[in-house]
């Protein structure tokens, strides 16, 4: 669904199939990509599942990275209707074969977390809300951080189109190394205490961007920003998992991933 979105979105004419298409892009979205890939790694891995989250969500970054460039060069080569419906064409390419190949995991009668909660009372409990809170305020911040970053680049800072690409494909390079760290630090400490570094991170890095408006500021922003950046969109389902259980840890997961999408800028996924 996402590849034919695409594809279609660089064939379009009339504004109904723009709105046919992006629905196409919002259903391959939500069916193919974070939310589906962290219920199958929860459902996969209890030791080292941290780990487990850095390294599946390093071909988000891997993508993220180059996609800029790629979509950059394709679009001055060939324009943005043919570099859509390339990038449209590769993911059916690549994505489709994987997914057919993913297997779904072994039935555990085990709990998946310490402190299991039952499904019928998800809807009571505080961990819930305050989950669910600081979720849709963490992916504000860098979603809206993400959407507005080329503007401010080019519009304030006067950078080139080339010089803002290459401080987003920075940004997503740097999320990589955050995967890696923070899946790493959430193993060996409690994933509170790592979720609030990732914050920290995050929230430390904007005023960066106003620190002498240099090109040394703007780089340090992308290191400190990619890094908390990697970390923010799969710590929120590694505490799911800490928390819930079972059916109670699917719906946790998909009413999260909902309000993720919902908060993303139109257009945008995670990186």
């Amino acid at each position: 669904m996402a590849g034919v979105a695409l594809i279609g979105l660089g064939s379009i004419s009339t504004l109904g199939m723009f709105y046919l298409f992006y629905v196409f892009n919002a259903l391959g979205y939500v069916c193919g990509g974070p939310l589906p890939i962290q219920v199958l790694l929860t459902r996969w891995f209890d030791k080292s599942r941290c780990k487990a989250f850095g390294f599946a969500y390093l071909g988000i970054g891997l993508g993220g990275a180059m996609v800029p460039w790629i979509s950059h060069e394709l679009v001055q080569l060939f324009g943005w209707h043919t570099a859509l419906r390339t990038l449209g064409s590769t993911i059916m390419v690549i994505a489709l074969p994987a997914a057919l190949l993913a297997k779904e995991p072994i039935q555990r009668e085990k709990c998946l977390a310490a402190t299991p909660v039952e499904s019928r009372s998800i809807f009571s409990t505080l961990p819930f809300y305050f989950l669910t809170l600081g979720s849709m305020l963490s992916i504000a911040a860098v979603s809206r951080t993400q959407q507005n970053l080329k503007l401010f680049l080019s519009l304030d800072l006067r950078f080139t189109q080339r010089e803002a690409a290459r401080v987003l494909s920075l940004v997503l390079a740097f999320s990589i190394a955050g995967r890696l760290l923070m899946g790493w630090l959430a193993d060996r400490f409690p994933k509170k205490h790592v979720m609030l570094l990732i914050y920290l991170l995050v929230a430390g890095a904007i005023p960066l961007l106003f620190a002498g408006r240099s090109h040394a500021s703007v780089y340090a922003f992308a290191l400190v920003f990619g890094i908390g950046l990697g970390g923010d969109y799969m710590i929120v389902p590694l505490m799911a998992a800490e928390i819930f259980a079972g059916f109670a840890l699917l719906i946790a997961m998909g009413l999260l991933g909902v309000l993720a999408a919902a908060l993303l800028p139109k257009g945008q996924k995670p990186a």
